[in-house]
């Protein structure tokens, strides 16, 4: 059976990054990209807030880097899904997709977190061409345009919040009456007057063209169905953390996201370690989920020292 001093579960900017620095720190990491190589950044077009691109960096072409660079520090990295883990001793043992058994000394979780989509089929189709799960990613494309978020929580209130800032207008598409949010968070939306609530309404579908988005087909609940003109889809209804894999063993809070020792990468479970959107609920961004793979590496490090 094959032993592995430093797994890495996860192929995105913490996974890749995790990987840097455990091959720097001749920890000889083997890491599995998971189903979606690169990450939940790929299902966006260019990344403008990384740092070190001027003008940008294409998504694929900024993870294609990261992969590269890991590899060539000699990170084994490898296609494929891990399907079970044996957290209960060390070291861990570990069961791929295909059948392989490995164990590992230490392991980095870094499977991250699947935003929540309406399962429209026209959503899908216009993914990463107006149709966004993060404002603070791509909101900059729609500077002075017409935008939609979808939801009424927190989280929806500071999608569009922030969008009102660089849009002409902010439709807020809300299925009740009332919003879910902190009432600071209402208030705000509430008194910026280019943030308009659709109330008591669902998307039916979203409009484009082979352009990108151009509108959605919202339907109220009395049965009204109307378009409106748009550039942007925005969906903020909450992020799904892929820690299903550890949850026997490894603490989580109620919402799935892994629980770290403060601002380190460290589980419950020792020499466990977790870092990206898999521990974050907060940021979501690539630059934190890089940093945080690189305290996952530096902690795996200082424990396999100990």
């Amino acid at each position: 059976m094959e032993h592995v001093k430093c797994l890495i579960v996860g192929g995105g900017p913490a996974g890749y990054t995790a990987a840097i620095y455990a091959s720097r720190a001749a920890l000889a990491p083997v890491l599995y990209e998971g189903p979606e190589p690169g990450g939940q950044l790929t299902t966006t077009t260019v990344v403008e807030n990384y740092p070190g691109f001027e003008k940008g960096i294409d998504a694929y072409q900024l993870m294609s880097a990261m992969r590269a660079q890991a590899e060539g520090l000699g990170a084994d990295v490898r296609r494929g899904v891990v399907q079970e883990l044996d957290l209960s001793q060390r070291p861990f043992k570990v069961k791929l997709d295909e059948g392989t058994e490995l164990e590992a000394e230490t392991l980095i979780v870094a499977t991250g977190a699947t935003a929540r989509y309406l399962g429209l089929p026209s959503e899908a189709k216009y993914r990463g061409q107006g149709v966004s799960a993060c404002a603070t990613c791509d909101g900059f494309f729609h500077r002075g345009k017409d935008v939609a978020v979808v939801g009424g929580g927190d989280t929806a209130c500071e999608e569009a919040s922030y969008l009102a800032g660089l849009c002409r207008k902010v439709y807020m598409i809300v299925r009740r009456d009332v919003l879910r949010a902190s009432q600071a968070s209402q208030e705000r939306v509430l008194n910026t007057p280019n943030i308009e609530i659709l109330w008591n309404c669902q998307t039916r579908e979203v409009l484009g063209d082979g352009g990108g988005v151009t509108g959605a087909r919202i339907e109220r609940k009395d049965g009204e169905v109307f378009d409106i003109a748009l550039s942007g889809f925005f969906l903020a209804i909450g992020h799904h953390p892929n820690s299903e894999l550890v949850k026997p063993w490894v603490e989580t809070d109620p919402e799935g996201y892994i629980v770290t020792d403060g601002c380190s990468s460290c589980t419950n479970v020792e020499g466990v370690f977790a870092a990206g959107d898999v521990q974050d609920p907060r940021y979501r961004q690539a630059i934190n989920a890089a940093a945080s793979g690189c305290r996952a590496a530096l902690d795996a490090e200082k424990f396999l020292k100990q």
